[in-house]
């Protein structure tokens, strides 16, 4: 039998290249606490930081999340001036990452896949390498785009075009002033730093509207959180450990890489 990179040579010409993960409510579970934790020091530093009143920050915290990708990107748009690295040392400053464990089964699940596997999240950098290594997936990812990534200093918040502070946002077409997901701009940055060719490459996600760029631009989908089918939704599945189960090319890959 021929073999490549250590893999018997069949396994090498699977459909997928790449696979590419979010992070948060993606690689662990929404009822972890961490997201509701994050939603409230966000909404917390609007109000103590940008002088937002507290009646209003929940509906506008939702409402700039739609808009822009991010509730960051939004108030940028919006034009509060904030550094980006205040901003994520108060939001995830104080999450209990002490609930995030070391998932044994996910990490045997990544290490069985000989194919490239890439972070691709909205989130900074320490908050990414916090949860990973919490998770002890550090050795499992061959790349991380994240925050820092796709918005080099230069280009954050300087660039942006102030709007009213009077708390109206408009459609959610505007353009987010930071380059995040669900935005194409995103993806296609994504795609030009990991060398992903997004025709072989499936995408994991908890965000449908993530979910749903990502197939419009060619990737494969796969919707984490859900066992429900939606427009641009490949595969849904309730949990990060279920890959196996729920798309037969890996089951395939995972089975017979275990044979050698």
């Amino acid at each position: 039998m021929q073999y490549t990179n250590g893999y018997p040579r069949h396994i090498e010409q699977s459909r997928y290249e790449c696979l590419l993960f979010d992070v948060d409510d993606t690689l662990y579970p929404l009822s972890s606490g961490l997201s509701a934790k994050c939603t409230k020091n966000i909404q917390e530093y609007m109000v103590n930081k940008l002088g937002i009143k507290e009646s209003k920050v929940q509906k506008m915290c939702s409402q700039l999340y739609k808009d822009y990708g991010t509730t960051m990107a939004g108030l940028h748009a919006l034009g509060y001036e904030f550094d980006d690295d205040d901003y994520h040392s108060f939001v995830h400053g104080t999450l209990p990452y002490e609930y995030l464990k070391p998932d044994l089964v996910l990490r045997s699940l990544l290490h069985g896949l000989p194919i490239s596997k890439v972070i691709f999240s909205n989130a900074n950098e320490a908050h990414v390498a916090e949860v990973v290594g919490r998770l002890g997936l550090e050795d499992c990812f061959d790349d991380v785009i994240c925050f820092e990534s796709l918005n080099p200093k230069t280009q954050t918040s300087t660039d942006t075009h102030p709007e009213s502070h009077n708390g109206s946002i408009g459609s959610s077409s505007r353009k987010s002033p930071i380059v995040c997901k669900p935005f194409e701009n995103a993806f296609q940055q994504a795609f030009k730093m990991a060398n992903i060719n997004p025709h072989k490459t499936l995408f994991f996600d908890d965000n449908i509207r993530n979910i749903q760029t990502a197939k419009d631009m060619g990737l494969s989908t796969v919707l984490v959180g859900s066992s429900q089918r939606k427009r641009g939704v490949d595969y849904a599945l309730e949990s990060i450990h279920h890959i196996k189960e729920v798309v037969p090319e890996l089951r395939q890959i995972i089975v017979s890489t275990s044979k050698y």
